[in-house]
């Protein structure tokens, strides 16, 4: 029983607000949200979704692994008004493609960095929830130039696993079966565990409204989603050893914003992040779990303009 457990979990993780859709055709739902135009590109053989609004500096939004653009749909029009905000779909998650490779951090960084090239932007500030944040972390080291500045939402802390508070997420990441088996467990039981796993995530529960609760499901039930997540235990070892002990030689401009609630990283790795990258600023959000940007979108979005100001 617990062995089954495991698989399903690895299965919901896919599913925080709505987050996990398949390449085609575009769920009917999709666009219900801010009904945006909905593009797509080809970086390295691969088609990318992604949403662009707004004209000024641009801003990429990255969401974290098992989620999608539409972690941002708060952000995606309130920072419009001053800048070009640009959110792509991961290789990978949401409707961009969902290619048999490693998804290796290196792979992952060349993928944004061919991503910015093909809309012919030099440099941008980079703000990324959960992993999507150890993404804007390895780009600031990696590919200095292609950084503005850096706005890290709840991630990514050095040793991750002694951090993760999340028993779902923990159980995920350990897993050892392979992605057919997951994506079995998931079409037969996951719905039954979806809301306690998205307790994890969320930290008031007024906000799992059933029409959330039933958007997930439909998205949980997308092909293809379990290639990707499965690799987020191989690669963790690479952050914890080519990027973590590298965390004091970010020189950017850095904002960290941490939901008080975090159930996944608790405030505690928000702040030793913070004492690791130099000069940066440090913001508690309260009432927020590990997506404060949504939870609590005001406030953080009040935060990202006041950093940003020029």
């Amino acid at each position: 029983m617990q062995a089954s457990l495991r698989i399903i979990l690895c299965g919901l993780l896919c599913m925080m607000l709505g987050s996990c859709t398949t390449a085609d055709p575009l769920p009917p739902w999709f666009d219900a949200i801010e009904r945006l135009p909905l593009k797509s590109i080809t970086v390295n053989g691969h088609r990318i979704a992604y949403l662009d609004q707004g004209q000024g500096p641009p801003v990429i939004l990255i969401h974290g692994f098992g989620g999608s653009m539409w972690q941002w749909e708060y952000q995606q029009t309130a920072l419009a008004g001053r800048f070009r905000v640009i959110t792509p779909d991961l290789l990978g998650a949401g409707l961009s493609d969902k290619p048999e490779i490693e998804y290796r951090p290196d792979q992952l960084l060349e993928f944004l960095t061919g991503f910015m090239d093909a809309l012919h932007i030099p440099q941008a500030v980079m703000i990324g929830n959960s992993m999507g944040a150890g993404l804007a972390i390895g780009l600031a080291l990696d590919y200095p130039t292609r950084v503005s500045a850096l706005i890290l939402i709840d991630g990514l802390p050095a040793r991750v696993m002694d951090h993760l508070g999340s028993p779902s997420l923990r159980r995920a990441l350990t897993t050892p079966a392979p992605a057919w088996i997951v994506s079995a467990g998931n079409w037969l039981f996951g719905g039954s565990l979806l809301e306690s796993t998205l307790r994890e995530f969320i930290h008031d529960p007024a906000l799992l409204t059933q029409a959330v609760l039933d958007r997930s499901n439909r998205n949980r039930q997308r092909p293809g989603l379990f290639r990707a997540l499965l690799t987020v235990g191989t690669n963790l070892p690479v952050w914890e050893r080519d990027f973590a002990p590298r965390l004091g030689a970010i020189a950017h401009r850095t904002l960290i914003i941490w939901g008080e609630e975090d159930r996944v990283f608790p405030i505690k790795a928000g702040d030793e992040l913070h004492q690791l990258i130099p000069h940066s600023q440090f913001i508690r959000v309260p009432n927020a779990g590990h997506i404060p940007q949504w939870e609590q979108p005001d406030v953080v979005n009040a935060k990202i303009l006041s950093f940003l100001q020029p």
